[in-house]
């Protein structure tokens, strides 16, 4: 129904969290799914997990930060035929002080979650652009539309994926590929559970206050977004029925944005 069995997509971060949610739902929609991750045992085990349920996958691991290993890898996926569709999802986060946040800390946070979808952008879109088709999906953040304490560096990175999204869909609407982005509020992932016990010391606080007064604060419904209804929206933005949205943000925060 939604067009996607046979589709031949990329997915960076599949290891793990909203990443491998959104693999296992392409893996059940028919399409055939590369599996990019660091982390080599995280993204064979999200490969398993779709072959079986009977899907079709192949695991690579990739730093998204070189952009020489990211061509590589692209490649040897093309070899098989085409990439329909791509899906940045691969981030990574610390909170600290913008006062103590230096030049090292901030290049590694604009890397990943900024020069990665990058690379990934040069390395995937020419191919779409010539096969006359394609979509592609950023996972950016409600962080990519507004802005929380200690979180400087990645808000920033997250604003320039929201930026990257706009413009290379206004560039590529012709052709016809769509690009889009969905800002996450927050979601229960293994990068969101790693930021808790660093909040708990920054706040003074217990991890259950941590969670409803400052993760959830923002987020009106006061409930965690889940990694399985990011992977849905993922899939919408790349079926039949978004053929005409581009160039957009949507919002998976529990009201986070709407204040």
């Amino acid at each position: 129904m939604r067009g996607l069995s046979g589709k031949r997509v990329v997915v960076t971060g599949g290891g793990s969290g909203i990443g491998r949610a959104v693999c296992e739902r392409f893996g059940a929609e028919g399409a055939e799914v590369a599996v990019f991750d660091m982390n080599e045992e995280g993204a064979q085990e999200t490969v398993q997990h779709i072959l079986d349920a009977g899907g079709k996958a192949k695991a690579f691991k990739v730093d998204i930060t070189d952009r020489a290993q990211v061509d590589k890898a692209v490649a040897e996926f093309e070899a098989g035929g085409p990439v329909d569709i791509l899906v940045n999802n691969a981030g990574w986060d610390v909170v600290k002080p913008f006062l103590d946040s230096d030049a090292e800390h901030w290049k590694k946070l604009i890397d990943i979650n900024l020069y990665g979808p990058l690379n990934m952008h040069h390395a995937v879109l020419p191919g779409m652009v010539e096969n006359g088709k394609g979509r592609v999906v950023n996972i950016a953040s409600a962080h990519g539309l507004t802005a929380s304490p200690y979180k400087s560096a990645y808000v920033t990175a997250k604003h320039g994926v929201v930026g990257m999204t706009k413009v290379a869909a206004l560039e590529t609407a012709e052709d016809p590929i769509t690009c889009n982005a969905i800002c996450p509020g927050y979601v229960l992932t293994p990068l969101v559970e790693a930021q808790i016990p660093d909040t708990m010391k920054k706040y003074d606080m217990d991890r259950e206050t941590v969670v409803r007064e400052v993760l959830l604060e923002r987020q009106p419904s006061k409930q965690f977004a889940t990694v399985e209804q990011i992977g849905g929206t993922v899939v919408f933005l790349c079926s039949d029925h978004a053929e005409q949205i581009t160039g957009t943000t949507i919002s998976v925060d529990g009201g986070w944005t709407a204040l």
